[in-house]
């Protein structure tokens, strides 16, 4: 483990972790954080790093939409797609289900123009999916992304338009977008190389800290092979297979948001062998320390099928702010075989 030798572990008290599975549960003091990751890339505070977060908000993912829209890929199956191009998006105006999210009245809109509510779905390199939402009547207003038991929040824009990259959790992938009034829209399209990937979510609501870590092949914390939201991402090895990719969904700025961490490995196309070291970590801060805090994996299945596990956490108090619980066991490591 390297320098995980330098954790102090705790003794959990019962109800602590609430799990089906049982969890190895360690502490690393906020010392032995900075050594392991760096006290630039591991601020002390989640407050300090949520506005300058990566992979969060329209432009990031715009970021990362043209980035995957400009590969090629050139692997050993040179025979596996990239997109469908002929696979039109169905678009469907729905009344959604009522979310728990925070109810806002929709703007007035002028006389003469449509209030209707459209969504489109477009397949692109990574097994992601560029989702676009167009509502003129809900502009800067809070909704819900539901897809395969996975939510997160989002904001549209002045204009009442929403553009965000998701990565897909499934071939025949069914996008709902609804906001707290029940209004809302649908959109699906297929996802033709999602067999090619190995993809675990994590998510959660609120700024309480969750983060979720891939220490690939080896990769000790803070090395090359550590892959984790606060970590430099290689988008190309993502659709190489060379390198995981993680992002972060959900936007941090609406109050109690639902957010999600999305971690992505070409293992139908990589040239590596070996074992992918998958935890889920949390920060103890001022915003969770001494209450409850839950989360929920999701980890897609050969078949389709998706396991998913719910987490409640017994975080310590305040006097434990700056130091992280590493949760073993909640996400399966992946076996990786070379292509």
């Amino acid at each position: 483990m390297g320098q995980m030798q330098h954790m102090k572990e705790i003794v959990t008290a019962v109800g602590t972790l609430a799990i089906a599975v049982g969890i190895g549960f360690v502490m690393q003091s906020s010392d032995t954080a900075k050594d392991l990751y760096g006290a630039q890339s591991r601020p002390v505070s989640v407050l300090e790093v949520l506005p300058k977060a990566k992979g969060l908000g329209d432009s990031v993912s715009a970021d990362v939409l043209m980035q995957v829209q400009e590969i090629e890929l050139t692997s050993a199956t040179d025979s596996v797609a990239v997109s469908v191009p002929n696979g039109e998006a169905v678009v469907e105006r729905v009344s959604a289900p009522s979310t728990a999210d925070v109810v806002t009245e929709p703007d007035t809109m002028p006389l003469g123009q449509s209030c209707d509510i459209t969504a489109t779905a477009e397949p692109i390199a990574g097994a992601m999916v560029n989702l676009s939402l167009a509502a003129p009547c809900a502009i800067n207003e809070r909704l819900t992304v539901h897809h395969n038991g996975m939510m997160f929040t989002e904001t549209t824009d002045q204009a009442g338009n929403l553009t965000v990259t998701v990565p897909a959790l499934a071939e025949q992938a069914v996008f709902i977008m609804a906001f707290s009034n029940g209004d809302g829209a649908v959109a699906q399209t297929t996802v033709a190389d999602i067999a090619e990937y190995d993809r675990v979510a994590l998510q959660w609501r609120g700024q309480i800290g969750f983060e979720l870590h891939a220490r690939e092949f080896g990769a000790d914390y803070g090395q090359p092979g550590h892959v984790w939201s606060g970590a430099e991402q290689n988008v190309v090895g993502l659709t190489t297979g060379d390198n995981g990719f993680i992002m972060q969904m959900g936007d941090t700025l609406a109050p109690e948001p639902l957010m999600a961490e999305i971690y992505s490995f070409a293992s139908g196309m990589t040239p590596r062998d070996g074992t992918i070291d998958l935890s889920v970590e949390a920060e103890v801060t001022q915003n969770n320390c001494g209450v409850e805090i839950e989360a929920q994996s999701l980890e897609m299945m050969q078949g389709g099928q998706m396991k998913t596990k719910v987490l409640t956490l017994a975080v310590p108090d305040c006097d434990a702010v700056g130091s992280f619980l590493v949760l073993n066991n909640l996400v399966s490591d992946l076996k990786v075989a070379s292509n």
